[in-house]
């Protein structure tokens, strides 16, 4: 008898509340479509809008559900403004909802950060020539640790701020994890556009930074592991420039947790903007996936935001429940998810304003519900 998966579904603040139901649908369209995927759906209500109602980022029972029952985690967007305007925020001045969003990080130890970038055929890129076969490569960025890790301050004299501290931690455990998962996914994959090699770029500062040093050794240590994969290096100013002018050079990118964050949302903009990147948060026993794009509270509600992001989570998280329970069922509507989105996008008839640009910009812009329905029809056509 196949597994029934439990998945805790946050559709968060904003247009998440929009698109995160409609991955529920393409979930159960695929679900429908493949006869061997089981899931049950616990729905909650968190972040920013729900903290202005009850002083809390989610209830007790989504907290608990959240952490110790589900199988995996669907989060939609965070962030939430008041009424003067301004984002709603925690007394300690984070934005309400961070302990969703970064707390699921540390406490369920989601070590890797997984940013597929890929750009889809009829899907405009702002780099002149380059096309699909140019741009497939998936950044990891470390995900617990590094500037980001809790370990900052500000000293104040006079009731002033005076002083701002924040400290770097690399460590040999994070950085080994992280840096063995990335030359793993390389090892299994297609290799690099250029030339179909397996390659892994370690993006750092160790020309400067100790911790990227660290981050460089033990690169090396592990890459000697991996015959197969070619090692490669770059420093993170220098990656930005050469990933406009080779992306196809690029396979597997690791990198520390700040720059891997900055680097993404570069992967971003080339495979075609936020509408169209998904993440996943991956631990050895959890993981939460998600879009990369923010909540937009000014949209919500006009059926206009991009639900391509938060589906292509949706089916990273098929794929990653088929890998760890070794489910065929999963992984084919991964799969399924990632070819009925391709074919929509190639097609180029319903689409969403932010995709309605370079040869697209005379088509019409679809609703958010459009979209998910052509997805949705997609599937169901599948042989």
């Amino acid at each position: 008898m196949s597994r029934t998966y439990k998945i805790s579904v946050l559709p968060g603040d904003g247009i998440g509340r929009e698109v995160v139901p409609d991955a529920v649908r393409v979930l159960d369209a695929v679900k429908e479509k493949l006869h061997g995927i089981h899931t049950e759906i616990h729905q909650f209500d968190c972040g920013g809008e729900y903290y202005q109602l009850q002083n809390r980022e989610w209830s007790i029972e989504a907290e608990e559900f959240t952490k110790n029952e589900a199988d995996a985690i669907l989060l939609g967007a965070i962030g939430a403004l008041d009424a003067t305007g301004n984002s709603v925020r925690l007394p300690d001045g984070n934005l309400a909802g961070y302990n969703i969003v970064i707390g699921l990080r540390m406490e369920l130890d989601l070590y890797a950060n997984v940013r597929p970038v890929r750009l889809f055929e009829g899907v405009w890129t702002p780099i002149k020539d380059k096309g699909p076969n140019d741009i497939d490569m998936t950044i990891i960025r470390e995900n617990t640790e590094g500037l980001y890790a809790p370990t900052r301050g500000i000293l104040k004299r006079g009731n002033i701020s005076d002083v701002a501290i924040d400290t770097r931690i690399i460590t040999r455990k994070g950085a080994e994890r992280v840096i063995r998962y990335a030359y793993n996914l390389a090892k299994v994959g297609r290799g690099a556009p250029a030339d179909g090699k397996k390659r892994v770029t370690c993006v750092d500062k160790s020309n400067l930074l100790a911790g990227c040093q660290l981050f460089r050794q033990i690169f090396n240590e592990i890459g000697q592991e991996y015959s197969d994969v070619e090692r490669d290096y770059a420093y993170v100013d220098a990656w930005t420039q050469w990933c406009i002018r080779k992306p196809e050079q690029y396979d597997v990118v690791v990198a520390p947790n700040e720059f891997g964050d900055i680097i993404t949302d570069l992967g971003a903009a080339i495979q075609g903007g936020l509408g169209v990147a998904p993440a996943g948060n991956i631990g050895q026993e959890h993981a939460v996936f998600e879009p990369v794009h923010g909540s937009a509270p000014k949209y919500y509600g006009l059926k206009t935001a991009n639900p391509i992001a938060t589906i292509l989570a949706m089916g990273m998280m098929l794929d990653w429940l088929g890998q760890v329970h070794k489910d065929k069922n999963a992984r084919r509507g991964g799969e399924l998810v990632k070819e009925s989105v391709a074919q929509v996008l190639r097609e180029g008839k319903v689409r969403t304003s932010d995709l309605c640009v370079g040869p697209w910009n005379s088509i019409e812009p679809s609703s958010t519900d459009a979209v998910t329905e052509a997805i949705i029809q997609t599937i169901n056509e599948q042989e």
